[in-house]
């Protein structure tokens, strides 16, 4: 199995979600408005089958029952003016019947609404939502990989779509992470036409992170092939997958094993480090971030030294490197560094500070 899906060889269990709740809630009430018809009948038809003493048989006590209730009211029961409290429990029932008939009319309607009815129109919605995306981000795989990618994602306030198998699991990261409001497609993120349908064409990155490395090879050679500009990164579990998915087209591939491997011998020899990078990517009032701002041909920025760029006085954005044409790292650069077209900066800032940077530096 791929995707999110809760097959062999994966341990995460999947918890009912709100959006699945809000479907079985009606079912709920639905039900116990069915209940509560199903009672009033029986007492209706009791009630007239004793205060006829037999006169009428169970049948037509059900019957006049059901037409009362429904305030049908095809007729009465033979010889029933003659019969002391028959009307009184025909009255009481109609004005009960009401009632119980509205209760499971709304909630009927509630079922339909926001059960498929309401499922049709909130996927319509999406799509259509999802065809305005450009220079988007396309998350393949919304499990335990999936998830912390979609986190950063949202710190960030990267635009993404978000495929998996399991709709539960989409579910569930949509109310966890997104606010019950994420962009997703269902299905398997292997096939082109799912790809396409989270507009991997149009999309300036992709994340494999998948299960398995066949899946995440799949998807890898089918975005590329789809998308030739796209920034492909992958997930690998086993090292000789490595070079297959790069050469099917991954920009870089990432082994959680092995970073998890260099995070527990950094919390060991460099514990402060680590828990300041922690700290900067926890804190949701500041939301600091290391990020990466190019200057495009044409920007103001070309030209221009760094103490002369608006960058700390508008953003307060603080550069710790700088990586020009020739693809050397330059830290901590002096600020008489000249700015050259193509030339990558490496700043530390708010998510907002970021933004207004990429806009002052016309990225």
């Amino acid at each position: 199995m791929r995707d999110g899906a809760p097959a062999a060889g994966r341990s995460e269990a999947v918890p009912r979600t709100d959006n699945v709740d809000r479907v079985t809630a009606p079912i709920r009430r639905l039900i116990a408005a069915l209940v509560g018809f199903t009672v009033l009948v029986a007492v209706g038809t009791a009630g007239y089958f004793l205060l006829g003493h037999g006169r009428w048989s169970v049948d037509e006590c059900a019957y006049m029952t059901v037409i009362t209730i429904s305030t049908v009211g095809f007729a009465e029961l033979r010889q029933m003016g003659e019969v002391p409290g028959a009307r009184a429990l025909t009255v009481g029932l109609i004005v009960a019947g009401v009632g119980v008939l509205a209760y499971m009319q709304s909630n009927l309607t509630a079922l339909l609404v926001e059960g498929a009815i309401g499922h049709a129109l909130r996927r319509r919605r999406m799509q259509r939502d999802i065809a305005r995306l450009s220079a988007h981000v396309v998350v393949a795989g919304a499990g335990g990989t999936g998830k912390h990618v979609v986190e950063e994602l949202v710190a960030t306030r990267t635009p993404f779509v978000v495929i998996d198998r399991n709709e539960s699991v989409l579910h569930q990261v949509a109310s966890e992470i997104c606010g019950g409001k994420m962009l997703y497609v269902h299905g398997d993120a292997t096939l082109d036409h799912v790809l396409l349908d989270a507009g991997v064409d149009r999309a300036r990155g992709v994340v494999a992170a998948l299960t398995h490395d066949k899946d995440n090879l799949y998807v890898t050679l089918s975005a590329r092939s789809l998308n030739a500009a796209a920034r492909i990164v992958s997930k690998v579990v086993e090292a000789e997958a490595a070079p297959k998915i790069v050469k099917a087209g991954a920009s870089s591939i990432v082994n959680p094993t092995m970073i998890g491997a260099r995070r527990l011998a950094s919390e060991l020899i460099r514990p402060e480090v680590n828990e300041f990078l922690d700290q900067m990517l926890r804190d949701k009032d500041r939301n600091l971030r290391l990020e990466e701002v190019c200057i495009a041909p044409g920007s103001s920025f070309v030209g221009m030294t760094l103490k002369d760029t608006p960058i700390r006085r508008e953003t307060r954005a603080l550069v710790v490197a700088v990586r020009g044409s020739d693809r050397r790292f330059v830290y901590n650069p002096d600020p008489d560094h000249v700015i050259d077209e193509g030339t990558t900066l490496i700043v530390l800032g708010e998510a907002d500070s970021i933004v207004k940077l990429r806009q002052l530096a016309g990225s």
